[in-house]
């Protein structure tokens, strides 16, 4: 009797599953860089205002590689994006690892500016994820795309708690286990298959122009919603590791209380798109911005542990209904020769809006008021009138008439 290889699964149900793999193992150097990003820029710099700087420059690199990481991997395929990205990552690890060494703060914010070349890529996961999907099937896919984020949401944050002391430098351990995830990334991305679009023929279509689609009234409110929910869920979670060490709490309590946050942005994943396949994108994303502004009521009541836990479990699950379901939006709202250029567009706005949030959470946090409760309460009060614009703009959007969305 011959023995005979089983069939490899259907590309598209292989490739979300590279992704979500992705998501999970590689992600999981997002929620570690975020727990102590803030903590060891405040170790490096001379003024405690510029303590979450280098978490902003992570931001800005992937506000400034959005663009040109679309366009590359348009022309080159997902793959090749993926593993560069990656790359950047490790390299940006290591300059992290040896400004710690060192002492020096700049070089320590060129490492984090890299860092955000892998932060972009990994926003294109959610994209790749619809790839040679059917559009009923988007959502879910995007939603099981994200949920790979809860292995990373406990990875993340435990390998902080193994490492963040393992070495003389504080916080050095972490960053070099960084470079041996991002070493990882190769190898998974080998069994990526989703083809490069390759170059337009000849007279084919090059769908509407960037002022053309800012004139669609459903990618606009996408952009907005999508921008706002990722912002401040970014601003407050920025800010988190100091408020707690800054009231009177523990770096683990600290690691814990965002393990919890990162857990509650992506368990809900396993039912987001079910959820939005019955009651529709908007309502997801109403209801994400009404649980955002309730975890910054929560915030506003106290600093006990209990509180924080609550107001960031809150925050992740707004940030969840809110991004996923502007991510739905945007990509039923474009034709398959539009992607690249409405991807990038996108995430440029997306993750601009998150570099703004980032870089004023420090100054909110640290420099606004007198003490860290005090800047604690700054943080969440500014997300008052965000909240505001983009629930405006997506009650504009629903009211509108059918035909005109």
């Amino acid at each position: 009797m011959t023995e005979t290889a089983l069939p490899a699964p259907p590309l598209p149900l292989r490739n979300l599953i590279v992704l979500v793999a992705a998501q999970a193992f590689l992600g999981a150097q997002m929620s570690m860089i975020f727990t102590v990003g803030g903590l060891a820029g405040k170790s490096l710099a001379s003024n405690p205002c510029l303590a979450t700087l280098p978490l902003s420059l992570i931001v800005l690199g992937s506000v400034l590689t959005a663009q040109p990481m679309s366009s590359f991997m348009a022309v080159h395929g997902r793959r090749a994006g993926f593993i560069l990205a990656t790359a950047a990552g490790g390299i940006g690890a290591a300059i992290s690892a040896h400004a710690l060494a060192v002492g020096s703060f700049a070089l320590f914010c060129l490492g984090s500016m890299l860092a955000g070349i892998y932060m972009s890529a990994q926003g294109f996961y959610r994209f790749a994820a619809t790839d040679g999907i059917a559009p009923e099937h988007q959502s879910k896919a995007i939603s099981w795309v994200l949920a790979g984020g809860l292995a990373a949401a406990v990875l993340g944050p435990q390998l902080v708690k193994l490492t963040a002391q393992a070495l003389v430098v504080p916080f050095q351990a972490t960053y070099l286990a960084i470079i041996a995830i991002n070493l990882a990334g190769p190898l998974l991305f080998a069994f990526l298959r989703i083809p490069a679009p390759g170059r337009r023929a000849k007279g084919q279509a090059a769908g509407r122009t960037r002022a053309q689609l800012l004139r669609d009234p459903v990618i606009v409110v996408a952009m907005v919603c999508g921008m706002v929910s990722y912002a401040l869920m970014n601003l407050v979670m920025t800010s988190t590791p100091l408020a707690v060490v800054g009231c009177g709490h523990t770096t683990t309590n600290a690691a814990d209380i965002v393990s919890a946050h990162v857990l509650a942005m992506y368990l809900p994943s396993f039912f987001t798109g079910h959820l939005i396949a019955r009651f529709g994108r908007e309502v997801i994303v109403g209801i994400g911005l009404f649980i955002l502004a309730a975890s910054g009521a929560v915030a506003l009541t106290g600093v006990n542990l209990e509180q924080f836990f609550i107001a960031l479990m809150l925050l992740g699950l707004g940030w969840n209904f809110g991004f996923i379901g502007s991510t739905a939006m945007l990509a039923s709202a474009h034709r398959p020769e539009e992607r690249g250029t409405v991807q990038g567009m996108n995430d440029f706005v997306v993750f601009g809006g998150v570099f703004l949030a980032s870089l004023s959470s420090g100054g909110l946090m640290n420099c606004a008021s007198g003490d860290a409760v005090a800047g604690w309460q700054a943080v969440n009060l500014a997300m008052l009138p965000f909240l505001t614009l983009a629930g405006a703009a997506l009650i504009w959007l629903i009211l509108r008439p059918k035909e005109t969305r």
